[in-house]
């Protein structure tokens, strides 16, 4: 595995049965690749199916080929947001986790997380296109900056926040980072609320994150297109993270007359998995088929 690379698929077993039922032959389109944790054990547990794997960010993709070595002959992996993608021929699985790795987590030069010190960064490719977080609290007014913190956040103090951070621009000029932006986020909450289970900064770094990125919007491309790319009693599954995305997928399943619902209720993790993998305690996994 890549040095520093840490992966560990959330809900492994939820995953493999979820598809367990399906031929053994064709083929998995993994949308979020990562560190391959999910496509190896699918790969493993199904001999006869051949994988595409996608994935923006090329330091998963190196990590991935590492993981996927033993089966490269069925393996093929393309730098892409699956946003963009269409297969060439139907598939029998779709499989996508929408969680940031904790590679990516851990990596202070990434600007996702507040726990070490970075550049305020947070694209998933960082050989895109895209702007930087720094770059679009810049470009926004302080009620465009709110509505994003309240919209994909939930954060109930976006306007106290967004004052903040407008009154406090530039943050693009690379002398302050995650640290600067998170102290600042903080000092927006009384005194007794700035130190709970919860850091005061997760939803407004959630928030960015999904902006930089356009999150949300991949994912409606992927729940209105990847439906016309399954073959007849194939099945997509999707692990979410928060409630915006996986309201997005419980909605898309409920209303696509051509999928069956075949989680009423979504698949979380059990005690031991949540002790082990404090990524898992918030994940959710739906499934539909193809009708």
């Amino acid at each position: 595995m890549q040095p520093g690379f840490e992966h560990e698929p959330v809900l492994p077993s939820q995953v493999l049965e979820a598809f367990a039922c399906l031929p053994n032959e064709g083929i998995l389109l993994d949308c979020t690749l990562g560190g391959a944790g999910h496509s190896a054990l699918l790969l493993q547990a199904h001999p006869g199916w051949q994988l595409i794997g996608l994935d923006q960010d090329p330091n998963a993709r190196v990590a991935a080929a590492e993981k996927l070595s033993p089966y490269r002959e069925r393996v093929q992996i393309i730098a892409t947001n699956f946003a963009c993608y269409q297969p060439a021929s139907p598939v029998v699985a779709v499989l996508a986790d929408l969680g940031v790795s904790s590679h990516q987590l851990n990596q202070a030069e990434r600007g996702f997380s507040f726990r070490s010190d970075g550049p305020l960064d947070m694209r998933m490719n960082p050989e895109g296109a895209r702007e930087t977080a720094a770059a679009l609290i810049d470009r926004l007014t302080e009620t465009e900056l709110a509505d994003l913190l309240f919209h994909n956040g939930e954060e109930r103090l976006a306007r106290r926040i967004a004052r903040k951070l407008v009154a406090e621009k530039p943050w693009d000029d690379g002398k302050r980072g995650t640290a600067a932006l998170a102290y600042a986020i903080a000092g927006c909450y009384p005194p007794k609320q700035r130190h709970g289970r919860i850091h005061a900064a997760t939803r407004s770094f959630q928030a960015l994150r999904i902006a930089v990125n356009d999150e949300l919007g991949a994912l409606e491309t992927l729940l209105d297109q990847a439906p016309h790319w399954l073959q007849s009693g194939a099945r997509f599954a999707v692990i979410s993270f928060h409630s915006l995305e996986d309201r997005l997928v419980k909605n898309s399943f409920k209303s696509n007359p051509s999928l069956q619902v075949i989680t009423r209720k979504p698949l979380i993790a059990d005690a031991a998995e949540e002790a082990s993998n404090a990524r898992a305690r918030s994940a959710k996994l739906r499934v539909s088929e193809k009708l």
